[in-house]
């Protein structure tokens, strides 16, 4: 758990997130670009009033605020047996205000037939629906509200709603007529067709809507949608396509907003818990970030296929402490190396020691030039800490530190007047990339180090013979081990963005290593007498052919683990 003290900005209580539930009703249409007879999704939207406190003048799907009425009367309701007392209270809530905003009503007859367009006329929008129903001999068609996904609105947003998304087929003999109060402008859509007219900025969509849109694209029809909610239900009651409370940051000057599987995701989430947006997310390699009051990342500029945005190197501390500085980085330039120079401004040259979690040539090289600026600033000297590299190591990834670490080791930065607010990173022996390579764990802060044995937006190389799968995956057990231990809430990798949920990201990174060892075992079962590369044509053809060299030492290591080495 991060240390309250340590976190950059004063907190404060986002606005609580109000009930509300959202109607998604589809039809089948005439597709104008296929052939005869063909078809596309369309789904209903409508324009907000330009007056309305929340969200004026976008184009949205009709819903609103969850009344205590809509937890009364369920017996009344058409219902899955599945279904539960909370589902039945936001489906009621999705009807009653699919009505009132838009004139569709999902009730039937007891024969079956959907209520008709004059029945549905002659209703009072502003009275009571489950009496008027009664009068005519409806039921609400709870049943045929389908969960697609919830949504709860960002924790910087004033007015927050926290929304089941659900869709049903458009009532048969229907047409939408909007309230003209709160909605107005009906309109069927094609999903790619609204979001062209809103790029184009001839209409304006909330991000939840946007990314609904861009998801319901992918369905050619709606019955090709409803097989897919249909199956969730069966496997999985009450279960959402996905759930999300987005975060915000700050990416060129403008907000975006980022989903739970999204790579800044965990960095927001660590930076600004409370959902400010004070973040901007970007890589540049001129100014530390500052993660925490106590921990800065500084990014060389050596971003590549190999190394992504670049290699990180974290500045643990504060002027208090001074600081460690853990994987100094690639190989400096002859002369004033711009790199070492950051390292050394935004630590003030209060280094105390050197930690470099292996001995790849973008990681260690940087240490002892670094060690030697400081001693040139008039410092004492700091030791560089680490593994030396195994006689399995390439040429190129030769290290020898001042001092070996040891598994379980702390190294501590100790505060001159108040042991609270030192900081202390433990060690984690975890080899599998390479022989000697180490995780961190600052212990006071819930924090991981995972060095290049955690990435974030690409997958770790292991490669033979100094990388190993069979250690590779006992590290990444050791590592669940331990953020389950301690209570790590957070990994920062060598290259990426912060991560969040650790045990959810070594869980998905194992499973696939497993789904990728289970490629490899099928490709040498088809090709027996087959060469690597023959194998990692077959095993690794989901990913491009420029990188299928790269991928090919990982798949020399799933074999060498197939084959018990």
């Amino acid at each position: 758990m991060t240390r309250s003290s340590q976190l950059l900005h004063a907190q404060r209580e986002p606005a609580p997130a109000r009930a509300a539930a959202t109607a998604l009703f589809l039809r089948d249409a005439p597709d104008p670009q296929g052939g005869p007879g063909a078809t596309r999704l369309e789904v209903l939207m409508s324009r907000r009033s330009d007056q309305a406190r929340f969200a004026a003048g976008h184009y949205v799907f009709p819903g609103g605020a969850v009344d205590a009425s809509d937890a009364l009367h369920h017996d009344l309701l058409a219902r899955r047996t599945a279904q539960t007392t909370e589902e039945l209270t936001y489906a009621q809530a999705a009807i009653r205000e699919s009505l009132e905003e838009m004139g569709v009503l999902l009730a039937r007859h007891a024969d079956g037939r959907w209520a008709s367009q004059a029945e549905v006329a002659g209703m009072d929008r502003s009275q009571p629906l489950l009496p008027q129903c009664a009068a005519l001999g409806l039921t609400l068609a709870a049943d045929m509200l389908w969960p697609l996904a919830r949504w709860t609105a960002a924790q910087e947003i004033p007015i927050r709603f926290d929304v089941p998304f659900f869709v049903a087929r458009m009532p048969e003999g229907q047409e939408p007529v909007t309230d003209d109060t709160e909605q107005f402008e009906a309109l069927w859509v094609h999903p790619a067709q609204a979001l062209q007219r809103a790029a184009d900025g001839q209409m304006t969509v909330m991000f939840p809507t946007r990314v609904t849109l861009e998801r319901l694209a992918a369905y050619p029809t709606v019955q090709a949608l409803l097989d897919v909610l249909q199956a969730l239900q069966q496997v999985q009651p009450g279960q959402w396509l996905w759930q999300s409370m987005p975060r915000g940051a700050m990416v060129d000057g403008e907000v975006r907003r980022f989903m739970e599987h999204e790579t800044a995701y965990g960095e927001l989430a660590l930076v600004c818990p409370d959902g400010q947006l004070h973040h901007a997310l970007g890589w540049q390699s001129a100014q530390p970030v500052p993660l925490l009051k106590n921990v800065q990342r500084l990014t060389a500029d050596n971003g590549g296929t190999m190394t992504g945005p670049g290699t990180n190197t974290y500045l643990v501390g504060d002027a208090e402490t001074g600081y460690i500085v853990v994987d100094p980085g690639p190989k400096p330039q002859p002369q004033d190396d711009p790199h070492l120079a950051r390292i050394l401004a935004a630590t003030g040259g209060d280094i105390r020691a050197i930690v470099c979690t292996h001995s790849h040539p973008d990681h260690s090289p940087g240490a002892a030039p670094l060690q030697a600026l400081v001693a040139q600033a008039g410092r004492s000297k700091p030791v560089i800490w680490g593994l030396a590299s195994a006689c399995t190591a390439r040429a190129g990834s030769q290290f020898t530190p001042d001092q070996a670490l040891q598994d379980g080791q702390v190294l501590q930065l100790a505060h001159p007047s108040d042991p609270a607010r030192s900081h202390s990173l433990r060690v984690l022996h975890t080899p599998g990339h390479a022989a000697n390579h180490v995780c961190l764990v600052l212990e006071e802060d819930g924090l991981l180090f995972s060095g290049d044995h955690i990435l974030n937006g690409s997958t770790t190389v292991v490669d033979p013979p100094d990388g190993n799968m069979r250690l590779y995956l006992a590290s990444l057990a050791k590592l669940a081990s331990a953020c389950e231990q301690g209570q790590i809430g957070f990994i920062l990798p060598a290259h990426g963005y912060v991560l969040a949920q650790p045990l959810q990201v070594i869980a998905k990174l194992h499973a696939h290593r497993m789904a990728r060892e289970e490629k490899v075992r099928d490709a040498m079962a088809q090709a027996p007498d087959g060469t690597p590369e023959d194998w990692v044509a077959i095993a690794y053809a989901d990913t491009p052919e420029r990188l299928w060299p790269v991928a090919k030492r990982s798949l020399l290591a799933h074999v060498e683990h197939i084959r018990g080495m």
